[in-house]
């Protein structure tokens, strides 16, 4: 296997202390647009609410009534929609003046679309995980990005937690030795029910698209990518990746392991070896609130976090500062990074026999016009 672009080191970039906290306003304040109304559109933005110099512009959704009422429970100026007999609602909100910068929440299968269309009309994007389907499309709007000096960011949240940042630091530091191993597990029985986003592969629904992202943060930030990788996937009769196994090989001899799942209970945490010592987190091993090691000396020491909000206001912070100060990318969560992931999923895929409707060139934009306004389902 050969990643798209070149690999990423171990370790990820770690925020500066006086960039840790999240409710000190950072500058100017920044004007939001909002695209989708759904679950972790309403999460998200209800961290983006307690930021000082963040200010909820507009948000879009299929329907007015939805996105009224997403308004006003949230406190956003303006609402588009879908079925204002015109424009769908989220190019209405990409096209609004006053807006700089869309987060985009709709499922996986539209992030393609919708992201390409902010950033020609010159907005700059955080775009919910996984921010494409294929390292082609990603490549694509990384480049779009670049080319117009537009800020883009995956919104792989997890990298920011003071706990994250705390494992990171503990990795890098030596403390554990020579890290050798790293595993990593996130099941759950996902409900299915008729429309069920997780479990319509034209959707881009399955295990590994949806949570892969997590297990596979740890492994990057403790091993940096991998020389190869294997995979295996249960693939149900529609086409869905119910699991999904991957195995990590590196030069050097370690290795990471992670099972991601839609049907079975797992431990949800993540365990880091090293030559002398390992650290453990709790779950969910994607917002994790304690690091427990244990050293080959028998010393054990937990380090605990209490996370403000639901977590996901310190990217936000970090997206604020980063627009604030003019860079287009954040050093904590790269777009090179975005697209070593991207690549390294899409082997997995090729090995598991995981594919989806916009594999094909040219699929994902055609895709995108045939569904019109419905790239914007509320997620």
């Amino acid at each position: 296997m050969t990643p798209a672009t070149e690999p990423l080191l171990a370790g990820t970039p770690l925020l500066a202390s006086s960039h840790r906290d999240p409710l000190r306003a950072s500058g100017n304040p920044v004007r939001w647009g909002v695209v989708a109304t759904g679950r972790i559109a309403s999460i998200v933005t209800s961290d983006l609410a307690l930021l000082p110099d963040a200010v909820l512009h507009a948000v879009s959704s299929r329907s007015r009534a939805g996105a009224e009422e997403f308004a006003a429970r949230h406190g956003f100026r303006r609402a588009y929609a879908d079925d204002d007999g015109g424009l769908p609602g989220y190019v209405q909100l990409i096209q609004d003046p006053d807006v700089d910068i869309v987060y985009i929440a709709t499922p996986h299968a539209s992030h393609f679309s919708v992201a390409k269309a902010a950033l020609e009309a010159g907005k700059h994007v955080l775009c919910e995980k996984p921010i494409t389907l294929n390292a082609r499309d990603a490549a694509v709007l990384a480049g779009l990005a670049r080319r117009k000096g537009l800020f883009l960011m995956e919104a792989v949240w997890t990298r920011f937690l003071p706990s994250m940042q705390r494992a990171a630091e503990i990795i890098a530091s030596g403390e554990l030795g020579e890290v050798r191993s790293v595993q990593a597990d996130l099941g759950f029985p996902a409900p299915r029910y008729p429309g069920a986003r997780l479990w319509q592969r034209a959707a881009g629904g399955g295990a590994l698209l949806d949570v892969g992202v997590y297990p596979l943060t740890w492994a990057l930030i403790a091993l940096g990518a991998p020389q190869s990788l294997t995979a295996a996937a249960h693939v149900n009769g529609d086409g869905v990746d119910a699991e999904t196994a991957v195995t990590l090989s590196y030069s050097s001899g370690a290795f990471a392991q992670f099972l991601v799942s839609l049907t079975t209970v797992s431990t949800q945490t993540a365990t880091v070896s090293g030559t002398n010592g390992m650290l453990r987190c709790n779950a969910p091993l994607f917002n994790p609130t304690e690091l427990a090691l244990t050293f080959g000396s028998g010393e054990t020491r937990v380090e605990t976090f209490v996370h403000a909000g639901h977590g996901y206001i310190y990217q936000l912070r970090e997206v604020i500062r980063c627009l604030q100060l003019g860079l287009t990318e954040s050093p904590t969560m790269p777009l090179d990074d975005t697209l070593t992931a991207m690549s390294l999923l899409d082997e997995v895929r090729r090995q598991a026999g995981i594919t989806y409707p916009s594999d094909s060139p040219g699929a994902t934009d055609r895709l995108a016009a045939q569904a019109g306004g419905s790239a914007c389902r509320e997620y």
